[in-house]
């Protein structure tokens, strides 16, 4: 994605469009999954003065309008990514990296719908292990 398609997605959000915005989306484009720490010192590069709460702020105003999506990682720090295609994750316990996987969760929200009575609108899965790099 490049800074014009940056732009045009920022705005069929309907989020203003910011120097600050638009450095978070290219770095979340480019790392694909970043804490809040990790994308703080990525934009203090460009942005010296920048506080983590304009980070924080950003972050929730992006999450809110679907742009971007908080990753809860059982046992650590959440990291952020660029909204895209219902998927899960596959955490290192070794190095930390974070994966997307595409699996299909339809029948596992139905069971659990099924036993629990409960209606379930959104499912977050969350494996980990160790990866390739690191065995």
């Amino acid at each position: 994605m490049e800074n014009i398609n940056i732009v045009n997605s920022l705005k069929s959000h309907q989020l203003k469009v910011t120097p600050q915005r638009i450095e978070i989306a290219t770095a979340l484009m480019h790392y694909g999954h970043l804490s809040i720490e990790r994308l703080y010192e990525i934009l203090r590069a460009k942005f010296p003065s920048i506080s983590l709460a304009t980070i924080y702020k950003n972050l929730n105003i992006m999450g809110e309008s679907a742009f971007v999506q908080e990753v809860k990682i059982p046992n650590a720090k959440s990291v952020y990514e660029l909204t895209k295609e219902t998927h899960s994750h596959l955490v290192c316990n070794e190095c930390g990296e974070v994966q997307d996987i595409i699996l299909d969760l339809s029948h596992m929200s139905h069971a659990a719908a099924q036993i629990s009575h409960f209606q379930i609108t959104k499912a977050d899965l969350v494996f980990s292990g160790i990866c390739k790099n690191c065995q």
